[in-house]
């Protein structure tokens, strides 16, 4: 059985708390299934590892649920703007596979 795998578009964000940081924002349809899927078997913080892919970049991190955003946020790191020219406001297409479930 593969990991469970979404497809998605959602624009970059910039939180401006202490430190800037980059966030998507995922689809509600898609973080119910997530925290349906991992209930009981998230991380720290409710978090929830991902393997992500924009563009020609792959990585790995983890959704974190927002109260804010009422959904799971994607961190999206500097290098990785870089490489796919992400600027905020930008519609970012992504592709997110679960990393780790049963």
């Amino acid at each position: 059985m593969s990991a469970p795998t979404y497809e998605f578009s959602a624009p970059l964000w910039l939180w401006g708390g202490n430190a800037s940081w980059y966030f998507l924002t995922l689809p509600f349809d898609v973080t119910d299934e997530i925290d349906e899927i991992t209930t009981g078997k998230q991380a720290g913080f409710g978090s929830v590892p991902v393997k992500v892919t924009v563009g020609r970049t792959t990585w790995t991190t983890s959704v974190f649920p927002s109260k804010d955003q009422q959904s799971f946020i994607l961190p999206v790191k500097a290098p990785v703007r870089r490489a796919e020219g992400l600027v905020e406001g930008s519609p970012v297409s992504v592709r997110l596979e679960l990393a780790a479930y049963e």
